[in-house]
């Protein structure tokens, strides 16, 4: 009786240590966070949080790095890794206050900031005088991005 039961104990032991060695449950992450739906409009994918700083005047005219002229009051902004033309949504977390921008640069240079807007995004997000904001960014729209082989979609009549 005790071998059977050393067997038993054996089998536990090993189907233990088996489960404890198994893969958990993946969390989701960061970038498919979405915010809290509003009524009426889709959610918005979360792209994270950080410093946003502005920039403008000594850039006003010169290429961007999409080849566009940089147009200071404009709603643009400079982002390290976003696809160019995609519109993101800036939320300024002190006062509440957003804007939609289109990312036409790369940027921002300095480790701590996130993203980089123009000075005409800037000001909607009341941070001129600061010239820093904490930021939260989130895609406009979680839609299928358009490419340069995309066909427009025609207006139908009626």
């Amino acid at each position: 009786m005790s071998i059977a039961l050393g067997k038993l104990l054996a089998v536990a032991l090993g189907v233990g240590l088996l489960t404890g060695c198994a893969s958990r449950a993946a969390r989701p992450a960061p970038s498919a966070r979405a915010e809290p739906s509003t009524e009426g409009k889709a959610p918005r994918t979360y792209l994270g949080e950080g410093l946003a700083s502005y920039y403008g005047p000594g850039f006003h005219g010169r290429k961007t790095a999409n080849g566009e002229r940089f147009d200071q009051n404009a709603m643009t902004a400079a982002h390290r890794t976003v696809r160019f033309g995609t519109c993101l949504r800036v939320v300024n977390m002190e006062n509440g206050k957003s804007v939609e921008v289109r990312v036409n640069d790369r940027g921002p240079f300095k480790d701590d900031r996130v993203i980089d807007v123009s000075l005409g995004a800037a000001r909607k997000l009341e941070m001129v005088e600061k010239g820093l904001a904490r930021v939260r960014l989130y895609r406009c729209k979680d839609e299928e991005p358009s490419s340069a082989f995309s066909i427009p979609l025609q207006a139908l009549p009626g």
